[in-house]
């Protein structure tokens, strides 16, 4: 039958096809010291970050560093890479909107997420 892969902790009935399995990526997953396989030599997207100094000083001065480099990474979703186009985060209580052209993210507002 070949190898047999043992799946714990999903919310899965037994015998449920699993198709979909991805490598293990430590930047991007929680246990930083396991292997990364084949994606260990992957390049870390940078991308240099405008985000206009009205707009980031909205954010807590002790996360700023964290969202500009959480943005520098490229958040948007691997499948939709288009540039010009309108994406949007939410991070420490803001919605930031943001679009990406070429290798330059641009902010384009920043909001309080309403409670």
């Amino acid at each position: 039958q070949g190898p047999v892969l043992h799946v714990l902790g999903a919310d899965l009935m037994d015998g449920t096809p699993i198709f979909d399995i991805k490598p293990y990526i430590p930047y991007a997953d929680c246990i930083p010291e396991a292997s990364a396989g084949y994606t260990e030599h992957l390049a870390e997207p940078e991308l240099h970050v405008e985000f206009p100094e009205t707009w980031l000083q909205q954010i807590p001065a002790d996360k700023r560093a964290i969202v500009l480099r959480m943005l520098s990474l490229d958040p948007r979703p691997a499948y939709q890479s288009s540039d010009n186009k309108a994406y949007g985060l939410a991070f420490a209580g803001f919605n930031i909107r943001f679009s990406v052209e070429s290798d330059t993210l641009h902010v384009l507002s920043v909001s309080p997420i309403a409670r």
